[in-house]
């Protein structure tokens, strides 16, 4: 038996989001958050508990790309069911030699936001938000909110939309 999930604006319960992320989602009234238990926050443990499917939930990664001495960074989106081509489609689009998922220490102290709950609303300027084609084409996905004791549910067109966001078939499936 799953859990149900009590959406609410997000807008209107900011304390469910990490600071970078509030900025980043207040004004969209469509952008939903609900709490949910942290040990919960994993993909797959959270999709068996509350009831939701891999195909309406996405991972964000932080993605560090390294060229000629110099790391840049960059938020990929993929559904649950996928993984992100870091090693090719990535690396290539952000023209490096190489690109590996950012270390968790990087990736938390860099965005705000707590590992597990990475997501691509509130990200710092600047960054290439990656998101594969399935997951803008999504009606309604789960990601996260930058805590682990909470996610978000947005339209997949929101998060094409996102500063920096660039759609691309970026996905292995």
């Amino acid at each position: 038996m799953s859990v149900a999930l009590n959406w609410v604006d997000a807008g209107e319960h900011e304390h469910l989001t990490a600071a970078p992320v509030r900025e980043a989602v207040r004004g969209h009234a469509e952008v939903r958050v609900a709490p949910i238990d942290p040990e919960l926050a994993d993909t797959a443990a959270f999709c068996a508990h509350y009831g939701m499917t891999p195909e309406t939930s996405a991972n964000c990664v932080v993605v560090a790309a390294k060229r000629g001495g110099e790391t840049t960074y960059a938020a990929c989106l993929v559904l649950a069911t996928d993984r992100a081509d870091v090693n090719g489609v990535v690396r290539r689009h952000l023209g490096a030699r190489k690109a590996s998922f950012a270390p968790m220490a990087e990736a938390t102290g860099l965005t705000g936001m707590e590992y597990g709950g990475i997501t691509p609303f509130g990200l710092p300027r600047g960054w290439p938000v990656l998101v594969d084609e399935a997951v803008a084409a999504t009606p309604h996905v789960v990601v996260g909110s930058g805590l682990r004791r909470s996610k978000l549910w947005v339209p997949g067109k929101l998060v094409a939309a996102l500063p920096g966001a660039e759609v691309i078939a970026l996905a292995q499936r």
